[in-house]
């Protein structure tokens, strides 16, 4: 895909996170507590810790959940670009009509500044990251 050429379908959104260099969201692995019998599905709300027990912040979803079989229970989760990297982290869902809530670790898949390795380097202040006209031959 040449993001100079052509119309496609999600063109602005691409050139958008092109220009800004970060997405609004990051990948991370989820390390999830096994203890409980029970873990969440794909679309649990993953939420920061709340004070005093009181339910948090909701700051992505988990996407999907699988049982690995030296890790334990992981799963794969969009959260917001300004979750602390460190930050421990709370999935909570409902799985056959019973609520639970499983704390989690992050391990990170997408770092926080959302800068792929393969960006271009900018070429000026009017085109950052993109190339000049002279590509378009």
């Amino acid at each position: 895909m040449h993001i100079n050429k052509g119309c496609y379908r999600g063109q602005e959104t691409v050139a958008r996170v092109h220009n800004l260099g970060r997405p609004p969201r990051r990948l991370v692995m989820l390390h999830l507590d096994g203890s409980q019998h029970l873990l969440p599905e794909a679309g649990a709300e993953v939420r920061l810790p709340g004070a005093d027990g009181a339910p948090g912040k909701v700051v992505g979803t988990l996407t999907s959940m699988a049982r690995h079989h030296e890790l334990g229970p992981i799963g794969l989760a969009v959260l917001k670009r300004n979750v602390p990297e460190d930050a421990e982290l709370l999935v909570s869902g409902d799985v056959s009509g019973q609520a639970i809530e499983v704390s989690a670790a992050q391990e990170i898949v997408v770092p926080g500044d959302g800068m792929s390795v393969d960006r271009p380097e900018s070429h000026g202040p009017l085109t950052p990251g993109l190339r000049g006209p002279a590509s378009l031959i």
